[in-house]
């Protein structure tokens, strides 16, 4: 049965989830939500348009905020 709260399949690759990627490199909120939508592009949806688009956007938020 699929766990869409906690494990969703979009966010799972092999044995490997997103979340687990953002902790064991300790990206924070803007990078790991980047990654978190790269990751994901194409696999919840049929277009990976949206999802890219968002992680540029909080690639850009981060770099606003560093002042970059």
């Amino acid at each position: 049965m699929a766990d869409n709260v906690n494990h969703p399949a979009h966010y799972k690759a092999g044995s490997m989830e997103v979340v687990e990627v953002i902790e064991a490199f300790g990206l924070g909120f803007h990078l790991g939500n980047a990654v978190k939508y790269i990751l994901r592009a194409g696999r919840k949806t049929a277009d990976p348009a949206e999802d890219i688009k968002k992680a540029v956007w909080y690639l850009n938020r981060y770099l606003e905020r560093r002042g970059e």
